[in-house]
């Protein structure tokens, strides 16, 4: 068995033991350089970054394989990429890019399997007389038809 191999058994058994964490990306360069990046439904401690990281090391032999790993969760800003992700932000503001080019910005007030739906004011001409009205907008959107969406925080 490969080296890689190895290492991408190893961490499905880690989060196998850790159901509340899911790999966003893994990379075992030609170097034996691993770097594993995490998400979990309730975030990512440290303490799960070192569980992860020690299940995968402790059954590495380092005098037979020379290797670095890094373990780490997803950054703030780094753009969603699983089903799994927009569940876990519902109730979050999220920035849309679509593959056609549109960009929304919303509140995420649903997600499953294949959508998600965004929910956002926005202030329109009224139907009679002058002036705007505040009217709330939702959309859903299949996952194939988005080009990037961020979680955006708000301080």
């Amino acid at each position: 068995m490969d080296f890689k191999t190895t290492v991408e058994q190893l961490l499905a058994a880690a989060l196998d033991a850790h159901p509340g964490l899911f790999l966003i990306d893994l990379k075992v360069g030609s170097d034996r350089a691993i770097k594993v990046v995490l998400d979990g439904d309730q975030g990512v401690s440290l303490k799960d970054c070192v569980a992860v990281s020690r299940m995968i090391e402790h059954n590495l032999d380092r005098e037979a394989d020379d290797f670095s790993l890094e373990v780490t969760s997803i950054g703030v800003g780094t753009p969603l990429t699983l089903a799994r992700q927009y569940v876990k932000n519902v109730g979050r503001k999220l920035e849309v890019t679509t593959q056609a080019g549109e960009t929304l910005s919303g509140q995420l007030i649903h997600a499953n399997e294949s959508d998600f739906e965004l929910s956002w004011k926005t202030r329109e001409a009224k139907a009679v007389g002058k002036g705007k009205t505040t009217v709330t907008k939702n959309k859903t959107l299949p996952y194939q038809d988005v080009k990037t969406a961020k979680v955006i925080v708000q301080f």
